[in-house]
């Protein structure tokens, strides 16, 4: 007998993002005072709203039974409804698939999608969970590097250069989970049409649509990229529900159906509790939000600040999302207590060691030389946290 794990499992990656959250919580437990910026999730407690729905919903009997794996039908129906509402693309509640979580719409995306040896344009820097869903489905991930002197943003000549015979889908990200890019509707559209052009498939994960500052504008690739484009979205950012668990899936039907089919098997229907609780967040208006956008775009611009006067460190301003990206490949070499960082994975390291704070490194999405840091977290953390990196570039 062969090895206790299967190959296809031991070739995961871990979530570095979780991984790096988790040890910060560690320490903290402990009792070190250590500030975290690893986590893609806000700080802000679920509205009360969402949370009262879902009390009423635990009380009802009805929804302590089994229902559709594809979801309430009122929520599928919501969902649809608030898609239109929100980027002006119109489906009905049968091309919606409810997932358990973003994460579980990503894998079901490709592994409805893809075949072994299929190709997925992968825009790098990319969310970790990308690529090791694309693999486990047999997909081959093929990384379109872009970096902070366009903005993280992907060009149509980037993709063409990078597509081949056994190009099947490009993944296409904006707002940006790590860079906070967002692309203009131009570009958008550019990049849309020439995945129509050559029949590739869209998979476009929109879960930051709401997070959006100054001038920027969401634009959906789905207007732009014909039939074959598959839409991930959830509660979990817009809504500060990343515990509640529900995304989704949209596409055309028998993309919907087969992936309705793979959920049958892997996990049934999402929790009902959770599912009348996405329900009051779609439905509702969207006050609640951009109070707590508001509160982001605040914080995004002090990181920006902060970051840029550190010697050694280039931030690029995020224009979505609540994530900094800035480059730090002018700390790389440079002697912090005596500690020398050969690449940006080696620096996150000494920056947890040395002055307790949790970066996510450049390595975990594609891109060394760089660090990922949430801005979802509280304006005096903030502040102490990019204080002490300041403090420690200063002493060497």
């Amino acid at each position: 007998m062969g090895a206790r794990v299967s190959d296809r499992i031991a070739a995961i990656a871990e979530s570095a993002t979780l991984a790096v959250d988790a040890k910060a919580k560690a320490l903290k437990a402990a009792g070190r005072p250590v500030i975290g910026f690893g986590a893609g999730e806000p700080d802000f407690p679920t509205p009360d709203y969402i949370v009262e729905a879902a009390v009423a919903a635990a009380r009802d009997p009805k929804n302590h039974r089994y229902t559709p794996v594809a979801g309430l039908p009122e929520l599928r129906g919501a969902i649809a409804g608030k898609t239109k509402r929100d980027t002006g693309y119109d489906v009905d509640a049968a091309q919606v698939l409810v997932t358990n979580g973003g994460k579980q719409a990503v894998y079901n995306a490709f592994a409805t999608l893809l075949d072994p040896g299929d190709e997925v344009l992968l825009i790098a820097p990319y969310w970790t969970t990308y690529p090791e869903a694309i693999k486990l489905a047999g997909g081959v991930p093929v990384e379109v590097v872009t970096d902070e002197t366009t903005g993280y943003l992907a060009t149509v000549e980037q993709l063409e250069a990078a597509r081949t015979d056994r190009t099947k889908v490009l993944l296409f990200v904006s707002p940006s989970n790590p860079t906070g890019a967002v692309y203009p509707g131009d570009q958008v559209e550019a990049i849309g049409s020439w995945a129509k052009e050559h029949d590739l498939w869209v998979v476009t994960d929109e879960i930051y649509e709401h997070l959006v500052y100054g001038d920027a504008e969401m634009v959906s690739i789905a207007h732009s990229a014909g039939e074959k484009v598959v839409v991930l979205n959830g509660v979990a950012k817009t809504y500060a529900m990343t515990g509640w668990r529900v995304g989704w899936l949209i596409g055309p039907t028998d993309v919907v159906k087969a992936a309705t089919n793979l959920q049958s098997h892997a996990t049934s229907n999402v929790s009902n509790v959770a599912q009348v609780a996405a329900l009051a967040a779609v439905s509702g208006d969207l006050s609640a939000v951009a109070e707590m956008r508001a509160v982001y775009d605040r914080r995004r611009k002090a990181i920006v600040s902060m970051l840029s006067e550190i010697p050694g460190v280039v931030c690029p301003e995020p224009l979505g999302a609540f994530y900094a990206y800035p480059s730090v490949k002018g700390l790389l070499g440079v002697p912090l207590r005596g500690r020398t960082a050969a690449d940006s994975a080696e620096l996150a390291t000494i920056i947890l060691e040395e002055v307790e704070v949790a970066v996510v490194p450049g390595e975990a999405f594609g891109t060394p030389g760089y660090v990922r840091m949430s801005y979802a977290l509280g304006d005096e953390d903030m502040a102490e946290g990019v204080g002490r990196i300041a403090k420690l570039v200063a002493e060497s």
